[in-house]
């Protein structure tokens, strides 16, 4: 593969079980023509809710608009430049676990996992203008619009774990843990199932005209073309013996091989993250891993949000 130039990628982390004064995770730059990884910002700030799981420790979604680059929180976006100082952040009481955000049409779209819901920020007006609350009644999905800025929208929830986003013209694509379905809401907030999920899937989207996600609970990343054929990846597993920090994270459910983060390069080239915090590039086409970096042997930290790095 000498004659294709590999990219590079931007990759967000999250570390299960940090205390506070302790990193909890951060921004990186990896470069597969070169196995190298830089980091660009360390997460630690101090008002970082500790009850429980990971849920708050870390950043999350990636989406870039010009010179702008944008990553989620849990309960907070942030914007930075390309030499990551921030430049802004926005807060909104239905934002609650976020994990990944998508730019289009002047919009981010934001999961908001802890409300069942979906945000939308609007980047000329700089405000959270619209939401969507997913339901599941008698088998059949449906939800309803509300507007983030009174507080008139749904209550706290997390039935479906809502942890991906995808837009294009059609509408809006969504998924969860839970949904064990690739939902598709329409321009006119009708909700239906594009195709069954296992359980536990991350990062699911249509792609080449079937869809592409993370297997978590398989270890692999899986497409599944239209016509019913699947490619998996394995994901890479390491010998248990360089495994840093096993078994004391406060939830004691980090494990290796967690496959969370997708993204596309072109129709070919795959780009999926794990832990240990692991960033591997996977050829479509000829069925092959092509690379992989790891940052850290710490079982606890893991890659949440990955993106095609744009600016080179």
């Amino acid at each position: 593969m000498s004659d294709i130039k590999l990219p590079k990628v931007l990759a967000t982390s999250v570390v299960r079980g940090s205390q506070q004064g302790e990193s909890h995770g951060g921004i990186f730059t990896v470069d597969f023509e070169n196995q190298t990884a830089d980091q660009l910002l360390d997460w630690n700030t101090g008002d970082i809710d500790f009850s429980g799981r990971g849920a708050d420790r870390g950043l999350r979604g990636i989406a870039f608009d010009g010179d702008h680059i944008y990553v989620a929180a849990s309960d907070e976006l942030f914007c930075y430049n390309r030499e990551f100082v921030k430049q802004n952040s926005w807060r909104n009481p239905y934002l609650k676990h976020c994990h990944e955000i998508i730019i289009k049409g002047g919009n981010i779209f934001l999961t908001s996992t802890g409300f069942d819901s979906l945000l939308a920020f609007d980047l000329d007006s700089q405000r959270f203008t619209w939401g969507f609350h997913l339901q599941k009644q008698r088998g059949e999905w449906s939800g309803f619009t509300f507007d983030p800025r009174q507080e008139t929208g749904p209550r706290a929830n997390n039935d479906h774990h809502i942890n991906m986003v995808h837009v294009d013209d059609s509408g809006i694509y969504l998924s969860g843990l839970r949904t064990e379905a690739l939902l598709h809401i329409s321009h006119d907030n009708k909700v239906k199932a594009v195709c069954n999920l296992p359980p536990g899937t991350h990062n699911a989207r249509p792609f080449r005209g079937g869809a592409l996600f993370n297997d978590t609970n398989a270890d692999c990343v899986r497409f599944a073309a239209r016509d019913g054929a699947q490619t998996a990846f394995a994901i890479r597993h390491y010998d248990d013996k360089d495994i840093q920090l096993a078994g004391i994270d406060d939830s004691k459910i980090a494990r290796q091989a967690f496959g969370r983060g997708l993204c596309t390069h072109g129709e070919r080239f795959l780009v999926g993250g794990s832990s240990p915090s692991t960033i591997t590039l996977y050829d479509l086409e000829n069925e092959q891993t092509v690379a992989s970096v790891n940052l850290t042997m710490d079982i606890r930290n893991a890659i949440h949000g990955l993106e095609i790095w744009p600016y080179d």
